[in-house]
């Protein structure tokens, strides 16, 4: 069968492993479980936002214009953007709407909208992916074909015009997470296709597809757990990414609509602000640059867990330099 798709196909990635022998290995590495404590924080910090706001005492959207010098065009009071015992971070130029309440619902979106868009994304791109590597040749063309086209797409232009057709009463991060999704899983599905090209060549799935087990059941049972593996692998790398998605289309005024909350408005807005208040330029983007830091290396660590091969690779480069360690003069010395 012709191959068209320009992606070199991998090696056929084995079975997972069990649950705790992934645990096993990721609680090895200290950076991941960090990250995974920082995006843990993340969560409850925007699941808590309510509660937190009226711990503060405060809400995202009341305006304070006593808050605010007017006669220098909206800038806070105060130090540090307003900070004080009311408003724990300040308020937000012009408006004077308290900053911390804010930042906590901006949280909310950022992460609801990257977390939906890669289960859209993962969902559309194993089915496709699966369909064209166990389909016949004249499905697996024209689903590779399709998934050329998704990915050579330039879905920001895309994306824009559908937003510029869209009712302005549908719910906007819905419709991010579907339009995201849709336009970006052409990636998931090469991977996909890729591996299931190699995993079809393997004993135990060659067997189950002669006793005439139906393409589903091959797909459900022997095919979809040794591709948790990459798939899960990948996912953790889309997320950082539709986070900045996000946030790049609030910051071009096509995304979240005021008056809710998004880091990524607030960065749109705090553009014109940063000489008069830096605070708040910095804490949106110094979030949003946690976030997809910590997103990034939790993902680093997850594809290195999931793969037997890294570990052994890992043993093997540790007994190698005890070796060397041991057989140099310094060693023998010691």
């Amino acid at each position: 069968m012709t191959d068209t798709l320009a992606t070199p196909q991998p090696e056929a990635a084995a079975p997972a492993s069990g649950a705790r022998q992934v645990w096993r290995r990721l609680r090895t590495r200290r950076s991941a479980l960090a990250a995974a404590a920082v995006l843990g924080l993340l969560v409850l910090l925007a699941l808590g936002a309510p509660l937190l706001a009226a711990l503060e005492g405060q809400d995202p959207v009341t305006y304070h214009d006593t808050l605010v010098d007017s006669a220098r065009g909206g800038v806070p009071l105060g130090s540090f953007g307003g900070a004080g015992a009311e408003h724990w971070l300040g308020v937000e130029p012009g408006t004077g709407r308290d900053l911390f309440a804010r930042l906590l619902y901006g949280a909310r979106i950022s992460l609801f909208v990257a977390l939906g868009a890669t289960v859209v994304q993962v969902l559309i791109g194993v089915a496709v992916g699966l369909a064209a590597a166990l389909g016949n040749r004249l499905l697996d063309s024209v689903l590779s074909h399709l998934t050329d086209v998704m990915v050579a797409m330039p879905s920001l232009v895309f994306t824009i015009a559908l937003f510029a057709v869209v009712p302005s009463d549908f719910p906007r991060p819905v419709l991010l997470i579907v339009v995201i999704g849709l336009l970006n899983w052409g990636s998931t599905a090469r991977l996909v296709r890729a591996q299931t090209l190699g995993l079809k060549k393997l004993d135990y799935v060659a067997a189950a597809r002669l006793t005439g087990g139906s393409p589903w059941r091959v797909a459900r049972r022997e095919l979809l757990p040794a591709l948790a593996a990459p798939v899960i692998t990948y996912a953790a790398i889309l997320l950082p990414s539709n986070v900045v998605i996000e946030a790049g289309l609030s910051f071009l005024g096509v995304g979240i609509k005021p008056p809710t909350p998004s880091w990524g408005q607030m960065l749109s807005s705090a553009t014109t602000w940063f000489r008069a208040d830096p605070m708040y330029v910095l804490m949106p983007s110094l979030l949003l640059f946690v976030t997809v830091l910590a997103f990034t290396v939790l993902g680093d660590g997850v594809r290195a867990a999931l793969d037997p091969r890294e570990a052994s690779r890992l043993r093997v480069g540790r007994a190698g330099r005890r070796k060397s360690a041991a057989t140099s003069p310094e060693g023998g010395a010691a």
